[in-house]
This record gives C-alpha cells, structure tokens and sequence, in this order.
C-alpha cells in the first residue's frame, strides 16, 4: 500500500511495538534511503535534493514524530552541535532575549543552545560541570573563567570558548557587555537635572553583580571630581523591602536615584509614591532597559535604553570557531545604550 505523507497511515513496526521512531523509519515512510533522510534532516547543502523530496521526508518525520538523536548526530559528524549557556539566575530581560536570539540564530546553523545550572559558577569546578556535557561552545560571563577552567575545556573537546565581560579576556573569544556606561548615562542624566544626592540600587539578589557593580562603578565615574554625592542602597526585588526602604527616604536626604533596571525602577517608585515622595519633585528615578511597562507608567520612566547588536554575527563567528578552533581570537561589543528621558526624572 502505498501513503501519502500527511495522511493517516498504519505505523510502523517500531512505532507498534511502542519504540522510538527512528530515521529508518522516516526512510520507510518517506520511499527514501537514510542517507536522503540524514541529508535532508540535517540540513546538508552540499548534496542536492529536490523539494518534492525535502518535503516528503519532513512530513514523515512530522507524522512520526521523529527528532534527530543529537549525540549520535555528534558522533557521527566527529562534533558537538551544542552551545551551553550556565544559566545566570535573576538577570533580568536582557539576559533572557540575548539566549532567544541566540537560539534563533544558532538554529539556523543546525546548532542547539542549552542553559544549564541552577546557580551562578564559576572557576574550574564551574569548567569541569560544562565540560561533562562535552559542547562544542560555551558563551560564560567572564567572571566564571579561570586560567585552568580553559585548560579544562580545552582538554575535554570544547573547541570554543566566549566571555561575556567589561574586557577582552585572553585566550577567548570576548563579547564586551559595557555596564559602566549604563550606569555613567544615568548619572550624567541626573546631574544635568540638577541632582546632586543620589542613590544607587544595588539588588539584594543572587547573581547580578556581574551586571550591578559595573554600573555603579559607571555612576561613581561620571560624578566623580563633582559635587554629588553618591549613597548605594541594597534592596530585593520584593514590595515589602522596597516599602521599608521608601520608609527611611526623607532620612536619606536623597533627590535623584538610579534604580539598577526598569524593574527595580518601577518597583521602588511605586513604593516612593505610596510614602507622599513626589517623583520627580522630590526625587527624580531613573531605570535602565527601556521596558513597555515603564512608558505606561505615571509619570513615565526615564530609562537607559539598552539594544542588543545582532546576534547573527555572534552566531556565525561560533560556527567559524568550531570549524577552526585556532582561528584568530574575536572581540564583539554585544550592548549599545543611549538615554531615554521621560517624566520621572
């Protein structure tokens, strides 16, 4: 008998007998060899395949609900398709839309992106738990990387490494995440307003200094050698702290903060009105990220727009270091930041 793909069909002995479909089994369905189904799953340009075929074999794949086995994949192509990312907990949106754009990206090269961890890691016993997965890549804050880390790497197969960090780091790819000058635009907004006592969050929450302190360390740059006066306030991302804190503002003497991100931003101005603190009569309140909720706001969040560049080169210079691990080290500079004042300031 002969199926249509697409069609209601009797499944195969495999699938009878309850067993994972195999590409054996897309070949069967498809009326093609293998090797047609391999070619064509994997994405393979240098054999050509006409589109009836492409076709045919994808919707018996579909039917089947086939999924490639990406370690026998590895296998037989002498590589990983792989690319770990150590999850960073707490990190926010941008974090979060630099992994989806990477995974766009990386798809299209036939590469599949992983977070892994629970926890922030960092040094050789960090390398040694990435390592375990045996990926092709691993894109890291620079922060996690120690010397003997890398070695570690190296010697269990993982051809590229990228560090996200404020500086090239040696012996790796280097994707220049530039918090100070997020923190540095914030306070120059401010001091052009006429603010002169000003506040920092520094969020209470695992994870965020790679992000928190270079912002400060921005803050503190652009103000010092003036006449500001720079106080850091901690604080968890949570109504209860940011009431308590709101509480003891007029103690603080504050008349301008730079709230660490839009989140922390709405979360304490929200907190500030509550207590009677007039924003931004009282206290002009600055974000950082340029989030829709911040416009809806009232008044509306002053912020630090921050755009990701394209992940598309990011992408393609992890294929050009797997395929040559020995290639010339790269820089990348991953954010571009630029004010976006509103009312709140």
């Amino acid at each position: 008998m002969v199926h249509t793909p697409g069609t209601p069909a009797s499944p195969t002995p495999a699938l009878a007998n309850g067993l994972v479909p195999t590409s054996a089994d897309v070949a069967r369905r498809a009326g093609v060899s293998r090797a047609t189904v391999s070619y064509v799953l994997n994405n393979t340009a240098a054999v050509r395949i006409s589109e009836p075929t492409r076709r045919r074999v994808r919707e018996a794949a579909q039917d089947l609900g086939y999924v490639p086995h990406a370690a026998a994949r590895s296998l037989r192509a002498g590589r990983s398709r792989l690319v770990l990312l150590p999850a960073q907990p707490g990190n926010g949106t941008l974090y979060h839309r630099l992994v989806a754009e990477l995974q766009e990206e990386l798809g299209r090269l036939d590469y599949t992106v992983v977070q892994c961890g629970a926890a922030p890691a960092r040094g050789d016993r960090a390398a040694r738990a990435w390592a375990e997965l045996r990926p092709a890549a691993v894109i890291v804050p620079a922060s996690s990387l120690e010397p003997d880390g890398l070695t570690v790497l190296a010697r269990t197969g993982v051809r590229v490494v990228l560090a996200l960090g404020p500086q090239a780091v040696e012996g790796t790819h280097t994707l220049l995440t530039d918090h100070e000058s997020v923190g540095r635009l914030a306070a120059e907004h401010l001091y052009e307003r006429g603010r002169r006592r000003i506040g920092v969050v520094l969020p209470r929450e695992a994870g965020l200094d790679d992000y928190a302190l270079p912002r400060l360390r921005g803050v503190r740059a652009a103000l010092r050698d003036t006449d500001a006066a720079v106080t850091e306030l901690p604080l968890a991302h949570e109504e209860e702290d940011a009431a308590r804190l709101a509480a003891r503002w007029r103690g603080l003497g504050l008349d301008g903060v730079f709230a660490y991100s839009d989140e922390y931003a709405m979360l304490l101005m929200r907190a500030l009105q509550d207590e009677g603190v007039a924003v931004p009569g009282d206290t002009a309140v600055v974000g950082a990220g340029d989030l829709m909720l911040g416009r809806l706001l009232r008044p509306r969040l002053s912020t630090v727009g921050i755009d990701l560049t394209s992940c598309r080169a990011l992408a393609e210079l992890v294929d050009r270091a797997v395929r040559d691990p020995a290639c010339p080290r790269e820089t990348h500079r991953m954010l571009r930041v630029g004010m976006v004042p509103r009312e709140s300031s």
